[in-house]
């Protein structure tokens, strides 16, 4: 008989089986980041509004493990949390819909106002469960593009600076400003989550942050968010103005040089979202630009929040998650 529990240190070996076919160190460093977190005991007994850390939960069947699943809240007032990863056997849906049903049950009764998960579109099967079985319904899609040649150039210094923590209410406006009228109820952020965590360092996702502003009215333009698991793999993401006009190319450029004072040799990765205003004209000079689509990610929700319906395409196990690479592009 089958239990779903929390997932302790004795499960190391098994788990980093379950996750062996992920590529160089992000197995290890995944479930490192995890498990080994000094406060992860006294974290799952906060209540939801309190809680900062992703939290993870093991399917076993006497003492194998089927599945486990990785849930993280967010730190606003309105407490949603993400399905951030979920490994299970392959097509053993029955065992991963229990585990969703679980996490989907005990973080709404600890009053969460919704669960986002974000699945591959290549997994028809996965998200139909989701759909049918764990009450979920897909509104829209991420885009994550490879940068297969970086861009030459230069950029004005006066317009970045690193993100200070009085810029979150401004880049937060503005965030919820370029979605779409139809998905800020569901999808907006306060200013607390985009300030610096004091517990930032026990993620095992690092994140630098870097503000984009007029040289002239020194008037906060966008923000430029990079993040990596692995320190060879990074994913921008760019927040900007609907009016404002900002050049890509210098955008990467800042970025890129960012980067190189971390590591010479890297990947990396853009993501585009469906659900702002400029998602499709990113996905659009992405593709004149010659840049490789390699993820659509479907984003589903359990909610009650009313969202305009979009019509969207739709080894051993399967797993949802950040991307990460089998082969990452070193440049």
């Amino acid at each position: 008989m089958s239990k779903i529990r929390k997932l302790y240190y004795f499960d190391k070996k098994k788990t980093l089986e379950m996750v062996s076919f992920l590529n160089n160190d992000a197995g290890s460093a995944y479930i490192n980041g995890i498990m080994f977190n000094p406060l992860t005991l006294l974290h799952h007994l906060l209540p939801l509004r309190f809680k900062y850390l992703p939290e993870s939960y093991v399917l076993q069947n006497k003492k194998d493990i089927k599945g486990l699943i990785t849930v993280a809240p967010n730190r606003g007032r309105q407490k949603k949390v993400e399905i951030k990863k979920l490994f299970f056997e392959e097509n053993s849906y029955e065992e991963a819909a229990e585990l969703v049903q679980y996490a989907v049950s005990r973080y709404k009764a600890m009053g969460a106002a919704s669960v986002l998960v974000k699945v591959d579109d290549y997994l028809p099967e996965l998200i139909s469960m989701f759909i049918t079985k764990c009450g979920f319904s897909q509104i829209s899609y991420e885009r994550l593009w490879r940068i297969t040649k970086f861009p030459e150039g230069t950029y004005d210094k006066k317009e970045y600076r690193h993100f200070r923590n009085s810029d979150a209410q401004t880049v937060a406006g503005i965030y919820n400003d370029s979605l779409l009228p139809h998905f800020r109820p569901l999808l907006s952020i306060e200013a607390k989550e985009f300030k610096e965590s004091l517990f930032r360092g026990l993620s095992y996702i690092e994140e630098f942050k870097y503000t984009i502003i007029d040289k002239k009215t020194r008037n906060i333009m966008g923000c430029i968010v990079i993040q990596t698991t692995d320190n060879e793999n990074y994913i921008l993401d760019i927040i900007q103005n609907s009016w404002a006009s900002l050049d890509i190319n210098e955008i990467l450029c800042y970025a890129i040089n960012k980067i190189k004072r971390r590591n010479k040799k890297f990947g990396l990765f853009v993501r585009t979202k469906k659900y702002t205003n400029l998602g499709e004209n990113y996905d659009k000079t992405f593709m004149e630009k010659g840049f490789e689509c390699i993820q659509n990610q479907n984003l589903l929700t359990n909610s009650s929040a009313r969202v305009l319906k979009v019509e969207e395409k739709t080894g051993k196990f399967t797993a949802i998650g950040d991307f990460c690479p089998n082969n990452p592009m070193l440049t």
